[in-house]
């Protein structure tokens, strides 16, 4: 599980701790589905993703970037404001997948710092990779 490291403890480069989810499932995509108001059919309708050439559902890409967000929100904590997350899709993930999110300091400039995330299913393949730019707040 994520733990929060303290900004003021971060290095340049220095790895920060994964997130494990656990398997994706079918439900999880189908209340994903109802959550997001994305219906499309090659999420949760097995045959409609096989006649579209796929091997079956795959998961929404939202659903894998919406784990680098609760993977930043889990490392940073609430003292440190979450400015940008944007993310690629790299690759599909699928029922059963279990998606580890990592995440490293790319750089720090005082308050601020970049990190690079990435979500992996459980070959080590990348499914969704991004970087998020957060800020430390001033505590007073």
């Amino acid at each position: 599980m994520a733990g929060r490291v303290p900004f003021a403890d971060w290095t340049e480069g220095m790895e920060l701790p994964p997130l494990v989810k656990p398997p994706i499932d079918r439900v999880q995509l189908v209340r994903y589905a109802g959550a997001s108001g994305d219906f499309n059919p090659l999420h949760t309708v097995e045959d409609f993703a096989r006649s579209a050439g796929l091997d079956g559902v795959i998961a929404h890409g939202m659903l894998s970037m919406g784990f680098l967000g609760q993977y930043v929100r889990r490392v940073v904590g609430p003292a440190v404001h979450i400015a940008q997350l944007k993310a690629r899709f790299q690759a599909m993930a699928r029922p059963g997948d279990v998606l580890t999110i990592r995440g490293r300091v790319a750089r720090l400039d005082g308050a601020e710092a970049t990190l690079d995330v990435w979500a992996e299913n459980q070959h080590g393949q990348v499914v969704t990779a991004g970087a998020s730019r957060v800020r430390a707040v001033a505590t007073g």
